[in-house]
């Protein structure tokens, strides 16, 4: 998979050689790069935004450079899903994670300030795949934080990256519940013990147990997952 990422701050993206993103770039499964969009500007000041039309708080980012950095990245055969990371997209989800796994190639476009001019959105849809992605109901400064979130729950998905593949199933979401709680050795810490199924080697019983911890969680912390 291909993964390039246009914004005004590259040097966010170094966090990723720190995580398994890294590792797969080693392994070659991941082929990644972050894009400065000022490269793309052609004045002194290396200027992305201005002032919006129809008045309004803050500065928007201006569609030049934008236009100038999709045609050099994206692909001739529109082989490609650019992903605008924007409050007012979809929700991204595990699900979406692994929709986007299946890509080979994904171009996140990281707004600033009040956001991409539209017209680059309509652009890009006329040279690619297209999707407004949210990372959660909130706002953030830029759109770098929730690119390297999405990038690194969408690289783990895919086959090669994570060791034990096995583990993939057993995460929060996966089959639409919370993670069960998790215990290591020693058994008894600081008068606390594991529970006493978990050392019982009863595979069907802690089977069980963990699915009825799943499923208590969820009501607990995110009954919404279970539509109450």
């Amino acid at each position: 998979m291909r993964i390039d990422a246009v914004t005004i701050f590259p040097d966010y993206f170094k966090a990723l050689d720190l995580s398994l993103l890294g590792k797969a770039r080693e392994k070659n499964l991941i082929n990644f790069e972050a894009h400065d969009l000022r490269d793309y500007t052609h004045d002194k000041h290396k200027t992305v935004d201005d002032s919006p039309y129809g008045g309004g708080a803050g500065m928007l980012m201006k569609p030049e450079p934008w236009g100038e950095a999709l045609d050099a990245i994206l692909p001739e055969d529109g082989n490609c899903t650019v992903i605008f990371t924007s409050p007012a997209g979809e929700q991204f989800k595990q699900a979406t994670a692994y929709e986007l796994a299946k890509e080979d190639h994904i171009v996140f476009a990281c707004g600033r300030y009040e956001g991409i001019d539209q017209r680059v959105v309509e652009y890009a849809a006329t040279k690619a795949r297209v999707r407004l992605i949210s990372l959660g109901d909130y706002v953030l400064n830029g759109g770098e934080v929730a690119a390297i979130a999405m990038t690194e729950a969408i690289v783990r998905l895919i086959p090669g990256v994570i060791g034990n593949a096995e583990s993939l199933v057993e995460e929060s979401h996966s089959d639409g519940l919370l993670e069960y709680p998790s215990y290591t050795k020693p058994a008894n810490w600081r008068g606390m013990d594991v529970p006493e199924v978990l050392t019982s080697g009863n595979h069907a019983a802690i089977a069980a147990w963990r699915k009825e911890q799943q499923i208590e969680r969820t009501k607990k912390v995110r009954p919404d997952l279970l539509g109450e």
